[in-house]
């Protein structure tokens, strides 16, 4: 998977939403709300995205069990949900 470019994270307030930047995501009219982990798995997902080209299930999995008490399992199944959420907003792609 890998993130669409265009999309930048604000902090608002104590929560984060994803905006649509670019001229290409004009028409995006959907608002992303976002908690602190999952603003910090978007950023992970951002960074693999420039530095690898993509990122998978098990890279953020990594990144949440490295940052938060967590256990694998449950990191697992919290980011293939937030995945979940973000293909059917249109932030992300397979």
């Amino acid at each position: 998977m890998k993130t669409i470019e265009g999309f930048k994270l604000r902090k608002l307030g104590n929560e984060y939403i994803l905006v649509g930047e670019s001229m290409a995501l004009i028409n995006f009219n959907k608002m992303v709300t976002l908690n602190e982990s999952a603003a910090f798995l978007w950023e992970n997902a951002e960074t693999l995205t420039k530095a690898k080209g993509a990122f998978t299930v098990e890279d953020l999995t990594d990144c949440m069990t490295a940052e938060y008490e967590v256990s694998r399992d449950q990191a697992f199944a919290d980011v293939q949900s937030t995945l979940q959420a973000w293909l059917e907003a249109g932030v992300i792609e397979n």
